[in-house]
C-alpha cells in the first residue's frame, strides 16, 4: 500500500498524484489513489476516468470499458471518456455502441484536446472511416506538433490511404522529436526495402538500453525482421519475427475455441437452403469482394482490376461486417462469434445490401465498379450472396505454408490474433479452408477461385481470367497493373509497385526446419497441394 499524503482527506489532492503517477508509468501508485479517492467520493468521475486510463494501460480492457462507462453516467460532457469509450468499443466490434459513443465524443465542446482528437481519429479508423479519420489525427498533430506519438498514429492512417510521401514526412519529424518510437521506426521500415543494416543498427538500441513495453518490443523486432529479409539473413530474419510474435502474442486475448465454435456455426446454419429462404437482396452489381486469407496475394488481384478503367479501387473495407452488426443489434464482446451468425440468420439482404452502399458511398468512387478486398470477407459470403445476387466475389488460392509464413512475418493492427503461434495460424487455416470447401459445396459457381501462383507465373492469362469473370472487355492496362498510380494501402504496398514475379512462391522452404510446427498440422489435415 502507498503511504497517502497529508492532505488526503482531499479526493481531488489524491487524484493529482494518480495522474502523475500514471504519467511516470507507476500504475500501482495510480491504482491506489484510485481506490482510496473512489472510497471516499464514488461519484468521482475523474477518479473514474484515471481507473480506465489505467484499465488501458494495463491490457485491462473490461475494467477500462467499465470505467469510461461510469463516467460518461456521471460526467455526460467529458469528451474523453466518450472518445475512450468508443474506441474500446469499435475495437470489440459493438459497432452501434461504439457510433452511439463516436456521436457523442464529437459533439461535445472540449472534445478539442489533443488526446481526444488523436483518440477520435483511432475510433473512426477502427470503424473503417479512415478518410474521416485523417482529419483528427492531423488535428491532433496541428494542435501539437511537438508530440511525436501524434505523428507516428497520423503517419500510419495517411499510409493506410497509400499517401506514403506524406507518411514518410511525418515519420521523419516524429524520430526527429522521438527516436525511441519503436513503432516509427517499424512502420519507416515498411515503406521501401533495406540495402544495408544502417536502419537495424538504430532499432536494435531500443530493445537493449531499457526494457520496452511489449507493444514497443513487437514493434522494433519486427521492423529488424523485415529489414533482414529484405537482406536475405534469413536464419536471423525468422528469429527476429519469432521475438516480436511473442511480444504481440502476449498482449492478445486470443479464443480459440470460440473461433472453432464460431465456425462450426457458420457451417451449420449457413446452408444452400437457407440462401434459397432469403428474401430478395439488391439488383446492384456494383461491387466487387476478393476475400480469402491475408497475404494471399488479394491486393495483387485487387490491382489487376482496378487497373481497368470501370473499377475503382476502395481498399479494405470493415462496412460490410460492421453493418451485419449494426442490424442484428449485435453486443457481443468478440467481433466474431456463434451468437453474432446466429443473430444475422434472419437479417433482411436487401437492408444489409442498402447500409452498406450507403456506408460505403463516399469510398466507392463513381466508377460503375469498386473493389472492397477485406480478407476476411469469406465469413460473411453467405450475407454477400444474398444481400448482392449480382456481386462478384473473387477468392484468392495460395500454397498454405506460404500464407502462414507471410502471415507470421506481418504485425497486424487487432484484425488476426491467431498469427502469432504457429499452432494457432495453422489450425486457424484448416478451420478457414474447410470453410471454404464448404462454401464451394453449397453455393457452387458463385465466386471464383483464383490461385495465386498460376497468376504470378502466367499474368496475362491470370488477369483475362480473372477480366473475363467481371464480364468487363479486356483493357491491356490490367496485364500491366503496376504501372498504376492509385493509391496502396495495405502490407504489400511496396510489392504492387513491381511487376508481377515468383519470388515469392515457395519462399517458405527457406523457412522448413523453424516453420514445422504450422506445417506438421497442415500436413495432417489434408490441406497441403501435392508437390
Amino acid at each position: 500500500m502507498v503511504s497517502a499524503p497529508t492532505d488526503t482527506r482531499e479526493p481531488r489532492a489524491l487524484l493529482v498524484r494518480g495522474f502523475r503517477a500514471l504519467s511516470e508509468g507507476n500504475l500501482n501508485e495510480a491504482a491506489t489513489c484510485c481506490k482510496i479517492a473512489l472510497g471516499r467520493d464514488p461519484k468521482l468521475a475523474p477518479a473514474h476516468l484515471l481507473v480506465g486510463l489505467i484499465g488501458l494501460e494495463s491490457g485491462d480492457r473490461r475494467a477500462a470499458l467499465a470505467a469510461f462507462s461510469a463516467v460518461t453516467r456521471l460526467q455526460p460532457q467529458q469528451a474523453a471518456a466518450w472518445a475512450h469509450l468508443a474506441r474500446l468499443l469499435a475495437e470489440g466490434g459493438q459497432v452501434n455502441r461504439a457510433d452511439v459513443a463516436l456521436r457523442n465524443a464529437m459533439q461535445r465542446e472540449n472534445n478539442d484536446i489533443p488526446d481526444v482528437l488523436d483518440v477520435i481519429g483511432h475510433a473512426l479508423s477502427l470503424l473503417g472511416e479512415y478518410a474521416e479519420a485523417e482529419s483528427w489525427f492531423r488535428r491532433a498533430s496541428q494542435a501539437q506538433p511537438d508530440n511525436p506519438a501524434y505523428r507516428v498514429n497520423l503517419a500510419n492512417n495517411l499510409i493506410y490511404l497509400g499517401k506514403n510521401d506524406a507518411a514518410r514526412e511525418e515519420l521523419d519529424a516524429a524520430l526527429r522529436l522521438g527516436p525511441g518510437s519503436a513503432q516509427a521506426h517499424w512502420l519507416l521500415a515498411g515503406l521501401e526495402r533495406a540495402r544495408d543494416r544502417s536502419h537495424i543498427d538504430e532499432v536494435r538500441p531500443l530493445l537493449e538500453r531499457r526494457p520496452l513495453p511489449l507493444r514497443g518490443q513487437a514493434f522494433a523486432w519486427y521492423a529488424i525482421g523485415k529489414e533482414l529479409e529484405d537482406l536475405e539473413a534469413w536464419d536471423e530474419a525468422f528469429d527476429a519475427f519469432t521475438q516480436g510474435a511473442k511480444a504481440r502474442r502476449a498482449t492478445l486475448d486470443y479464443d480459440e475455441a470460440q473461433e472453432a465454435a464460431t465456425f462450426a456455426s457458420l457451417a451449420e446454419h449457413y446452408t444452400a437452403e437457407w440462401l434459397s429462404g432469403c428474401a430478395p437482396g439488391l439488383e446492384d452489381d456494383s461491387p466487387v469482394f476478393i476475400v480469402g486469407q491475408p497475404r494471399s496475394g488479394t491486393t495483387l488481384v485487387e490491382r489487376i482490376v482496378t487497373a481497368h478503367s470501370a473499377v475503382h479501387s476502395a481498399g479494405e473495407l470493415q462496412q460490410f461486417g460492421n453493418g451485419v452488426r449494426r442490424l442484428t443489434q449485435y453486443d457481443g464482446e468478440a467481433r466474431f462469434s456463434p451468437q453474432l451468425f446466429e443473430g444475422a440468420l434472419a437479417l433482411d439482404p436487401a437492408a444489409l445490401g442498402r447500409d452498406y452502399l450507403q456506408r460505403t458511398a463516399r469510398l466507392r468512387g463513381d466508377l460503375p465498379r469498386f473493389v472492397d478486398k477485406l480478407p476476411y470477407n469469406y465469413l460473411f459470403l453467405p450475407h454477400i450472396l444474398a444481400a448482392f445476387p449480382r456481386a462478384k466475389i473473387i477468392h484468392l488460392v495460395r500454397d498454405p505454408r506460404d500464407v502462414c509464413f507471410s502471415v507470421f512475418k506481418q504485425l497486424f493492427a487487432d484484425a488476426y490474433p491467431h498469427s502469432y503461434d504457429l499452432g494457432e495460424m495453422a489450425r486457424h487455416f484448416v478451420r478457414y479452408h474447410q470453410l471454404m470447401q464448404t462454401w464451394r459445396e453449397r453455393f457452387p459457381g458463385r465466386f471464383l477461385d483464383v490461385h495465386y501462383e498460376e497468376v504470378v507465373a502466367d499474368v496475362d492469362a491470370g488477369a483475362r481470367c480473372i477480366i473475363d469473370y467481371l464480364e468487363l472487355p479486356w483493357e491491356d492496362a490490367c496485364r500491366d497493373f503496376h504501372l498504376q498510380s492509385a493509391a496502396v494501402s495495405t502490407a504489400s504496398a511496396v510489392q504492387v509497385r513491381q511487376p508481377a514475379h515468383t519470388r515469392s512462391v515457395a519462399r517458405w522452404r527457406r523457412y522448413e526446419r523453424q516453420m514445422a510446427p504450422a506445417i506438421d498440422i497442415l500436413d495432417a489435415a489434408g490441406v497441403l497441394p501435392q508437390d
